[in-house]
């Protein structure tokens, strides 16, 4: 670690924080005696920045993190370029950049320097099932890919939320496996019924079932504004894979085209056999309807979802001149 800088990049904070746990904690391994400093990259000037990158009086070698590069004064970037190119052997050099563009001449001159880039991309949503299965792996525990999203669709898209889920029922587990039952039972009421699985079971020809997970569902405080946008998100899916199959594209393809996992692909091949472009097109325009109602154009929301559930799975089966199949 000494001698190099090493630069984390990227948006996702809890990837980027732990990168920077990791790569100090090696640091200290090799030279225990180093001293450690954290600081802002907003908060340096020339000669804090000099004082800081290098040997203290009680310390031969130092270990800095720079957080928040985008915000270095640009006075500074020969100053850290220079460091880029020769850190020296008694120093270890974390810069940590969020992304984006701001500070985007800095970080050419790092990389044209060579220093190690760890790479800290965003989580998409669809990606959170399967970092939830490594979530486990880390632990040197199990959790298997359906259980995975029962997990992710009660807690939704935030990252840590679902790494702290994780950390807590492996805590509570007697054998390393994090199961379907044990996610029900410590989420219940928000794993039971979400809102994609109203929208699975509109899509999937099931009325009066989703009608009545419907109102568990709102029951058990899902937002209305949540199932709108769950319904929506599964009939773009449904209209990109009528289109791709179509085309004769492969699933795998497909799976990336529309950006969902590989296991999603059997839903959409199930869906699909009562559904054409037309009933999806027709049911996309309900949808948008009704998510106007629940952000204020209606007076009843809840009214407004049943509505939307019985016109939507209307749509299904609908041969293209409109008629029921």
């Amino acid at each position: 670690m000494f001698g190099r800088v090493v630069l984390v990049s990227g948006p996702e904070s809890l990837l980027a924080e732990r990168a920077v746990e990791s790569l100090v904690r090696r640091a200290r391994d090799e030279r225990p005696d180093a001293s450690v400093t954290k600081v802002e990259a907003a908060t340096l000037d020339a000669g804090r920045l000099a004082e800081v990158t290098g040997a203290s009086l009680f310390a031969e070698a130092s270990i800095v993190v720079v957080t928040e590069l985008a915000d270095l004064p640009q006075d500074l970037f020969d100053q850290v370029a220079a460091l880029a190119q020769q850190p020296g052997d008694d120093l270890a050099l974390v810069l940590l950049h969020q992304g984006g563009n701001k500070g985007r001449g800095l970080l050419d001159r790092l990389k044209k320097a060579r220093v190690e880039v760890v790479d800290c991309p965003a989580i998409k949503a669809y990606e959170l099932p399967q970092f939830a299965v490594n979530e486990a792996r880390r632990s040197g525990a199990r959790l298997d890919q359906q259980t995975a999203v029962t997990l992710v669709e009660a807690l939704g898209s935030d990252v840590r939320g679902v790494a702290a889920a994780v950390r807590q029922l492996l805590d509570d587990s007697d054998d390393a496996t994090i199961t379907d039952a044990a996610v029900r039972r410590y989420f219940a009421g928000r794993a039971d019924v979400t809102s994609f699985t109203v929208a699975d079971s509109v899509l999937g020809g099931h009325r009066d079932e989703a009608l009545g997970q419907l109102r568990w569902a709102l029951e058990s405080g899902v937002a209305p504004v949540l199932v709108t946008s769950a319904m929506a998100s599964g009939l773009r899916n449904l209209g990109k894979y009528l289109d791709a199959r179509d085309a004769r594209v492969r699933d795998a393809d497909i799976a990336r085209q529309i950006g969902v996992p590989p296991w999603k692909m059997r839903d959409l091949s199930r869906q699909a056999r009562d559904w054409t472009p037309r009933g999806v097109a027709a049911a996309l325009q309900r949808v948008a309807a009704t998510d106007a109602d629940v952000k204020g154009a209606a007076g009843d929301p809840e009214f407004s979802l049943e509505r939307m559930v019985i016109d939507v799975a209307g749509q299904r089966g609908r041969r293209p001149d409109g008629a029921l199949g």
